[in-house]
């Protein structure tokens, strides 16, 4: 039994993530085809690799009608700006998320999301938003810090600009800046 009727370089050709196992057929060697090739993933990480994607497949005691793909990779789409010790999770859309030196996690996307029943950030120096628009919705808002801001909106109404009259007496000078 030689090395190449045990492990061989394949190509994925198709991807059927929807039973418990993914199941892909793949190219081996010159043009042979293996249909219902079993992906061998590891635990809490699963992928669906694009048509193209490379692996390796193994064939159990050189028995060709059965076979397994370990490690599929997409070299068209790594990320090749990583540094030794660091690591990427990314897609061919080219969002990712890499853990760089320095303990720095960067997250690169078009949309991020989270849901969870409670969210937690406990930063020991400094949080910092840039944004061009900021919406939070929530029943309540409360805050332990004073808050600076160039102006406060309350129904409609400007706070900088804001002036009435004092009941039946002159207008108000406007908020006080201190």
């Amino acid at each position: 039994m030689s090395a190449d009727t045990l492990l061989a370089r394949c190509t994925v050709v198709l991807s059927n993530p929807k039973s418990k196992t993914q199941r892909l057929q793949v190219r081996v060697l010159a043009g042979e085809t293996k249909d219902d090739m079993e992906l061998f993933e590891q635990y809490g990480i699963t992928s669906v690799p694009l048509n193209g994607a490379g692996g390796l497949a193994l064939f159990f005691g050189g028995d060709r009608s059965h076979g397994v793909v370990i490690m599929p990779g997409d070299k068209r789409y790594r990320p090749t700006d990583l540094e030794p010790g660091e690591l990427a999770i990314y897609t061919h859309e080219g969002a990712k998320i890499v853990m760089r030196k320095g303990k720095i996690i960067e997250v690169e996307c078009d949309e991020y999301r989270v849901k969870t029943k409670v969210y937690s950030v406990e930063a020991e120096q400094t949080i910092s938003l840039k944004s061009s628009a900021f919406d939070l919705a929530a029943d309540t808002a409360k805050s332990s810090a004073a808050l600076q801001a160039p102006d406060v909106v309350l129904g409609g109404k400007s706070m900088v600009s804001h002036r009435h009259n004092e009941h039946d007496g002159p207008q108000t000078g406007g908020p006080i800046n201190g």
